[in-house]
């Protein structure tokens, strides 16, 4: 389906029985599906990170399912607990927390809260389309800069380009940074893989106009696939160190839930010829499995065709980001803002 990632829903694992069409489609799918907005009221919006993996305490996340349809997404199967599909659903039903920056302010309030760093886009886009309209993210932004919070941005869009004036200040002060996830310099491929991103150039152009402005950004190579992309690392370390990046790092592409089965159908679809290849050495780096839960080597991976990614990625980083390390953010200076102060 032309700018979806999946055309269609795998079976939810939660649902015990469903509807299955007998006409060869789902109903809407023969048409144009439009994206639909739901506003949920969640609770609380912190998320703890547990996973000795991510470098970041916590993390927000305004929306869930994302439009963006990346066909590999790990956040798919989460849409499955809302009781829709990980598939189609998961980019055209699109759930959106208005109460979100309310949400932040009270956390940020609370006697506990110590300042913790936080992660934007943990599970979904916080830079998807849906942000245009609502702009709950910078809103979010807005009370994290009110609070000397620090904030670290994932990100496929160059919608980021839109805060540089909230973001710019924080970042002065070490209280913000952004990675931006940049897999390929194929503008052809990556239209296939995430049909809804911002373009290979824009988000060239976001790494070159955020580093002028003083925002540390680091870039993601994330997911390389075995196969397919994994050959483009050393051009693309080259290209994202003249625009200004400080650090780099790679995820390995490791397919959770019904991804598998969605991912098998995106190959398929565009690589027939090697779906078969692709996916055996996607399970060679995981242990013989294509998803891995184990901390440590799920987003590295393992095995004889990771260590000749690695071996390009190290030559890369002593080549080009020698002397460049990711920036740390500082809790240091959060402070609750007085009541005076908030008036103005």
């Amino acid at each position: 389906m032309k700018g979806r990632g999946a055309g269609y829903n795998p079976k939810n694992r939660f649902f015990r029985e469903e509807v299955e069409w007998d006409d060869g489609f789902e109903p809407g799918t023969e048409e144009k599906v439009r994206t639909k907005f739901i506003e949920i009221f969640p609770k609380t919006i912190i998320n703890k990170v547990p996973s000795p993996d991510v470098p970041s305490d916590f993390s927000v996340n305004p929306y869930q399912g994302c439009e963006h349809g990346c066909s590999y997404c790990y956040a798919r199967p989460t849409h499955e607990y809302w009781g829709y599909g990980a598939g189609l659903e998961f980019e055209s039903v699109i759930l959106v927390k208005k109460n979100a920056p309310e949400l932040l302010r009270e956390a940020f309030n609370k006697k506990s809260w110590k300042g913790g760093s936080l992660m934007m886009s943990g599970n979904t886009d916080c830079y998807q389309p849906a942000e245009r309209k609502f702009e709950i993210t910078r809103k979010m932004l807005q009370v994290c800069s009110e609070y000397n919070n620090p904030v670290g941005i994932i990100t496929k869009n160059n919608l980021v380009l839109r805060d540089i004036d909230i973001l710019a200040p924080m970042a002065e002060k070490k209280l913000a940074m952004v990675n931006i996830s940049l897999n390929t310099l194929n503008e052809d491929f990556r239209r296939k893989l995430e049909p809804r991103t911002a373009s290979v150039d824009g988000r060239l152009r976001a790494i070159e106009e955020l580093s002028k402005a003083g925002i540390p950004v680091n870039v993601l190579m994330a997911p390389l696939i075995p196969g397919i992309n994994g050959h483009e690392v050393l051009p693309l370390m080259e290209e994202i160190a003249n625009r200004g990046a400080v650090s780099v790092g790679y995820i390995i592409l490791r397919l959770n839930g019904s991804l598998q089965e969605m991912f098998g159908k995106w190959l398929e679809e565009h690589y027939p010829d090697r779906k078969d290849k692709v996916l055996n050495q996607v399970s060679d780096a995981h242990g013989g499995k294509v998803n891995d839960s184990r901390f440590g080597t799920r987003m590295r991976g393992e095995g004889k065709m990771v260590e000749q990614i690695n071996q390009s990625y190290h030559i890369g980083k002593r080549k080009l980001f020698k002397d460049n390390t990711m920036i740390g953010l500082t809790s240091s200076l959060f402070e609750r803002p007085s009541k005076q102060t908030r008036l103005f």
